[in-house]
């Protein structure tokens, strides 16, 4: 069973749906028990830095989701919850995320005309080609929304550009996050999840 942890941030029920549609059992939570026993974990999330992990802490889930990133089972971050891995954002100055991963978490320049937020599909340069992207093409497109980008990340698995070089996933072991979301990517994303939930 996966859990989707509701925390008061996230875009949960087109990750369910999305799940539901691979035929991956899920449930949306915020039941520290489901979590902990879930044998998967996806963290989802919108809007902002500093209010989810607020949120995620009023609730009482910054520790259970620690805990499932801790690399003993497979663990998902979407979106923000890629961000929220991080130990701070340029977003929300002094609010502490959850530390999981090392790197910066910075505002998207406006440069060369381009919007932000960065909207839309972007290719994607795979520089891991195992775990959650095994079998999907380099350079696969995937659906984008946000205003905010990874940076010096060591444990990078793709990147992508927007006038910026952007480390939009990481993995390490069963450690995986994406700042794209899967769930609105067509069939590379589908099949991003297929592998998640099959690990």
């Amino acid at each position: 069973m996966i859990a989707i942890v509701d925390y008061g941030a996230g875009n949960l029920n087109s990750v369910k749906k999305a799940l539901d549609y691979i035929g991956a059992q899920s449930v949306i939570t915020y039941d520290k028990k489901t979590i902990e026993t879930a044998s998967h974990v996806i963290l989802p999330g919108v809007g902002s830095f500093g209010d989810a992990m607020e949120s995620m802490r009023a609730r009482g889930l910054e520790e259970t989701v620690k805990k499932s990133a801790d690399g003993s089972k497979p663990f998902l971050g979407i979106c923000l919850g890629l961000q929220l891995l991080f130990e701070e954002s340029e977003e929300s100055p002094g609010a502490k995320g959850l530390g999981i991963f090392s790197g910066s978490i910075k505002k998207i320049p406006c440069v060369d005309g381009l919007k932000v937020p960065h909207m839309g599909w972007n290719s994607v340069k795979l520089t891991q080609n195992n775990g959650i992207f095994s079998g999907i093409n380099d350079e696969s497109y995937f659906y984008f929304v946000h205003s905010y980008y990874l940076s010096g990340a060591d444990t990078e698995a793709a990147v992508t550009d927007y006038g910026v070089k952007i480390q939009c996933a990481v993995q390490k072991g069963l450690v995986a996050a994406t700042q794209f979301h899967p769930e609105k990517s067509s069939e590379a994303g589908l099949m991003l999840l297929r592998n998640f939930a099959e690990v």
